[in-house]
């Protein structure tokens, strides 16, 4: 078999611990396109997964995806039974109600490789770099097609690897723990002896209501680094990827990813005003709408404590520090969602606290900012 050619080594943070075996990619795309292979490796992210551009017949490309693991949750959560991988199983329920996700061009799930349509490199975050005119018409398309797609996955088929897991109370809970291991504990700024245990009740009252909120379809990384912005006929369609996590779990949770995404910045009137775009999409009424705003920035606090001890452990475990930026400006975000609820909620009025008293100097110094 000749050998591959135009592979550059990829870089050790991305590549570590050992580089991929990219034959029974070339034997593919021999196979599925009557091609030689020739691939450029691609920025990946926090994931185990790899991938590599790919040169097809006709000045033709496509993306070839790596996944080391198979059908392992990159996340945490409940085991599923099933044979397929999840990535394959979501990608082929979110296509059948008209969610815009990527095409798979070729498959060898026995050994690791997906082929899947070339998308280009425009997240909603690089997009919105050069195109930052672009933000409130893609926001409010990402909030009205989330809306959408909420509604057409209402009713999940039997044997669903999304109705198999659930963002329940062990699952939440873990989340919170996760946050005061790599968060807390692994900087050096553990909690005090008198609040270690008030902060595992709240933590547990904390999960236990976002347990009971409302639920749904969610995503579970419905973020700008998630969402591809495509021209298709002098329109942009903004493609879902990295979906293979989704779950049943809080209706706001995958606004809270996208509106309190810790790779972007935004304005409180603009986040209620995505909210109340999404509200309308959805057909609540008054009351539910109200209850929106409210359970947005409880699942806030829920979702950037893990966000922030995930970020930790990314660099601790994963040997990849890109992340650890990230960390005091999504505390910060906390300490927002935890102000604006402690007027009328004393569990995260107390919450507030002890964050303050363990972590005062970083919310202090990212507030001058």
């Amino acid at each position: 078999m000749e050998a591959v050619s135009d592979v550059r080594p990829p870089s050790p943070a991305s590549m570590s611990p050992s580089a991929v075996d990219l034959t029974p990619l070339e034997q593919l795309v021999q196979r599925a396109f009557s091609a030689e292979l020739t691939a450029t490796p691609m920025p990946g992210g926090a994931s185990t997964r790899r991938y590599f551009r790919v040169s097809l017949p006709n000045a033709r490309s496509a993306v070839a995806m790596f996944v080391p693991e198979g059908g392992k949750p990159e996340e945490v959560q409940r085991a599923h039974d099933g044979v397929r991988w999840p990535f394959l199983e979501v990608r082929d329920l979110l296509a059948a109600h008209g969610i815009d996700v990527p095409r798979v061009l070729a498959e060898d799930t026995a050994q690791g490789w997906l082929v899947i349509e070339d998308l280009g490199d425009d997240t909603l975050a690089n997009w919105l770099l050069r195109n930052p005119g672009d933000k409130l018409r893609l926001y409010t398309k990402a909030v009205i097609d989330l809306a959408r797609a909420q509604g057409e996955l209402a009713e999940l088929p039997g044997g669903s690897v999304v109705a198999s897991r659930t963002f329940d109370f062990d699952l939440l809970r873990w989340e919170i723990e996760h946050f005061r291991e790599w968060g807390l504990d692994a900087r050096a700024k553990a909690l005090s002896a008198d609040d270690a245990p008030r902060f595992a009740a709240l933590a547990d009252r904390l999960a236990r209501r976002v347990a009971d909120l409302p639920q749904g379809f969610v995503h579970r990384d419905y973020q700008s680094r998630n969402l591809m912005v495509v021209e298709t006929d002098g329109r942009e369609r903004l493609v879902w990827i990295d979906f293979q996590d989704a779950l049943l779990g809080p209706r706001v949770y995958d606004l809270v990813a996208l509106l309190n995404d810790s790779y972007q910045q935004f304005d409180r009137s603009f986040v209620e005003a995505r909210l109340d775009d999404y509200a309308s999409a959805a057909g609540l009424g008054p009351d539910d709408r109200a209850k929106l705003v409210d359970e947005f920035d409880l699942v806030t606090v829920q979702r950037k404590l893990k966000d922030a001890g995930r970020f930790v452990f990314i660099d601790r475990k994963k040997r990849n520090p890109s992340f650890l930026r990230f960390v005091t400006p999504t505390i910060h975000k906390v300490d927002a969602a935890l102000a604006r609820l402690e007027a009328r909620d004393a569990d995260m009025k107390e919450l507030r606290a002890i964050l303050r008293r363990t972590l005062g100097d970083e919310l202090h110094a990212q507030a001058q900012k």
